[in-house]
């Protein structure tokens, strides 16, 4: 079980890569539970979908360095990664987009169920990333 979740959690970020977002998509179960780092958890697809839609629209990423380790039951898995980054457009509140440059050590948490990933919970430094585009 542990190789099997491993080589969902490397497809998974394959995916996020080549921004493949409905074969992203496919990798999560139904109710899949999104903690946001340094936000709220959100619930199912729909929910999912539409953050990546936001996402995709504001910043331009990619996973690279990429390091996975399982549970041996391969209910649970966590990965660390480096994502380096581009802030394409303003988003919300944080300060204005003029295509920054960032690069980010970033921590990921999953629950596995049925072969699909059921909880993804992501954690990075925002301070460090706020610094790196010029926000306080």
């Amino acid at each position: 079980m542990r190789a099997k979740t491993e080589k969902l959690i490397r497809e998974y970020y394959r995916r996020f890569n080549a921004r493949d977002v409905d074969g992203f998509l496919d990798l999560l179960t139904d109710d899949v539970a999104h903690d946001i780092s340094q936000g709220k958890r959100e619930r199912g697809k729909r929910a999912f979908h539409q953050f990546l839609d936001h996402m995709n629209a504001r910043y331009r990423e990619t996973v690279h360095d990429l390091a996975v380790m399982s549970s041996p039951d391969g209910r649970r898995a966590a990965a660390e990664f480096k994502l380096s980054g581009q802030y394409l457009k303003t988003d919300g509140t944080l300060p204005k987009a003029c295509g920054q440059r960032y690069r980010l050590v970033v921590g990921a948490f999953f629950a596995i169920r049925g072969g699909r990933i059921a909880r993804i919970s992501n954690h990075y430094n925002m301070k460090d990333w706020l610094k790196q585009i010029g926000g306080k």
